[in-house]
């Protein structure tokens, strides 16, 4: 992956490659050979229907793959370090310290009988031995920066108490608490209202630019991209299908601009617009097709699409195309 900036190339903090991760034996690939580079300071966007493979990559890469899921084979590397070959105890204090990750249900990924401020104030404990005063400081100060009102009383209060949008920043600041190198965002909107789902971004946005933070941000909506990532990966049934600019202006694969066809109409904009559904569904789970995967949904079909899966070729303007039909499809 390129800077889109026209820019000498960065050094890639997060390598990956060939990477399979599947469930029941290897009979579901749920990722199936997936590539790319996250270079330093930089937001990429990995998006793509449910069950693409999007929150599977983003569990692999932090050592969190659920029960069931086994990585077959392929290559994590982060800052040059192999993160496949690391013991489950070094795996732990790298994602503490380097590492951190946004989950997509924030009420769950908090421990529902420690307090807010006990949750945060635990990682200074543990990870920079912090005396409890001091780490106790140093939660309530977070917190603020978050824009929680009266962090203090905050520190007192139990997750139950608080808005999605309010634990989501608390989840937000527990992940950048030590200031990582990469960040993983998984949906951090999701189930949050427009204007909070705003707000959360916001907070993001100005954390990553403060801290020069690099960022895999997963997600849904393609508009969240736009200002935020600068590129865009689009995954569908555990491949990547194209590579772009975050704003999809230049996307070519016929699944891509599908997606945005689907989006509801910006209000600012043409209301009179409909979204357009992509017709039928993808491939069952444990079903690989020889050819391309959207291949029975897609409009714009030739017959090798059902022979063959064609490869990510490279294309000018740093972007990558996984298809059969020649540019613009």
């Amino acid at each position: 992956m390129t800077n889109t900036n026209n820019l000498v190339p960065r050094e890639a903090i997060l390598k990956v490659r060939d990477l399979v991760v599947s469930f029941e034996r290897g009979r579901i690939k749920a990722v199936n050979g997936l590539n790319f580079d996250l270079e330093s300071g930089q937001v990429v966007g990995l998006v793509g229907e449910s069950g693409s493979g999007k929150s599977l990559t983003a569990f692999s890469l932090m050592g969190l793959t659920p029960y069931g899921a086994k990585r077959e084979s392929g290559s994590i590397t982060f800052k040059g370090l192999e993160l496949t070959t690391l013991s489950p105890k070094e795996r732990r204090e790298l994602c503490g310290r380097q590492m951190g990750m946004v989950f997509q249900e924030p009420l769950t990924a908090l421990n529902p009988v420690f307090t807010i401020g006990e949750q945060v104030a635990e990682i200074f404990r543990l990870r920079l031995n912090r005396k409890p005063k001091e780490a106790r400081e140093m939660a309530v100060e977070l917190l603020a920066r978050v824009g929680l009102p009266n962090p203090s009383a905050a520190y007192k209060s139990y997750p139950h108490r608080f808005s999605g949008g309010m634990r989501q920043r608390v989840v937000i600041a527990m992940a950048l608490a030590l200031n990582p190198e990469l960040v993983i965002a998984d949906e951090p909107t999701t189930a949050l209202d427009p204007t909070i789902a705003s707000q959360i971004i916001r907070l993001l946005k100005d954390m990553i630019q403060e801290r020069k933070t690099s960022v895999l941000f997963i997600t849904h909506n393609l508009r969240l991209l736009t200002g935020l990532a600068q590129r865009a990966l689009v995954m569908y049934a555990g491949v990547v299908v194209e590579e772009t600019a975050a704003d999809f202006s230049a996307a070519l694969h016929p699944y891509s601009r599908g997606l945005i066809k689907a989006l509801p109409p910006n209000p600012s904009q043409d209301t009179s617009r409909r979204p357009q559904a992509i017709p039928g569904g993808p491939p069952p789970p444990g079903f690989t097709p020889p050819g391309c995967p959207f291949e029975p949904r897609c409009a714009e079909r030739l017959a090798i699409c059902a022979q063959s899966l064609p490869p990510l070729r490279a294309l000018p303007g740093q972007r990558a195309l996984r298809c059969h039909n020649e540019p613009p499809c």
